[in-house]
């Protein structure tokens, strides 16, 4: 994955406009995943993925070539998505709602109900977790971003975004075993 991520940012160095539709097809569904996770609204969750591709795209045109090829493209991306759902929160108290019906994504409706499910109870559970330690869990484990790159996101120092991992994943832990006793 890391050479190709160093392939990506030298292609947007040497022609953005042919190489940025990559990044998005490569990008967009980790994006999306991990930002309805944290606003757990869909709307949202798409308008800010939208948003987070069009302030990319906006800032590499600024940026100089050498600029471009030395971006942590993930990290980088993160970072913008992140600022836009604080921004989202500071604008709104969004309702929550379940993920997008998976069903065109299963091999049939019994799955995708399934799938829901299981998706709406992770939601919930991860609704009980701080906003930070919700972002850091789900940046780490469900996006899979290293804590250096959490932290470039989120603008906390590594050793923080650990510790809100370590929390937020005990607190999952305590639920999960509350929920197996009742």
């Amino acid at each position: 994955m890391e050479t190709a991520v160093i392939n990506l940012a030298s292609a947007l160095a040497d022609d953005l406009d042919t190489a940025f539709p990559d990044l998005v097809r490569s990008r967009q569904n980790q994006i999306f995943g991990g930002v309805m996770r944290i606003v757990r609204h869909h709307a949202d969750a798409a308008d800010i993925t939208q948003e987070t591709f069009i302030r990319a795209y906006r800032a590499l045109a600024g940026y100089d070539n050498a600029r471009i090829e030395a971006l942590k493209l993930d990290g980088w991306l993160w970072t913008i998505a992140i600022n836009l759902c604080r921004n989202s929160a500071r604008r709104k108290n969004p309702v929550p709602s379940q993920l997008p019906d998976q069903a065109s994504l299963e091999p049939g409706p019994e799955s995708a109900a399934i799938a829901s499910a299981e998706a709406a109870t992770w939601d919930t559970r991860l609704a009980r977790l701080t906003a930070t330690q919700r972002s850091a869990v789900v940046l780490r484990h469900v996006v899979g971003l290293s804590y250096d790159e959490i932290s470039q996101a989120t603008g906390r120092p590594a050793g923080t975004v650990k510790a809100d991992v370590h929390r937020g994943i005990a607190r999952l832990r305590r639920i999960l075993e509350a929920e197996a006793t009742q």
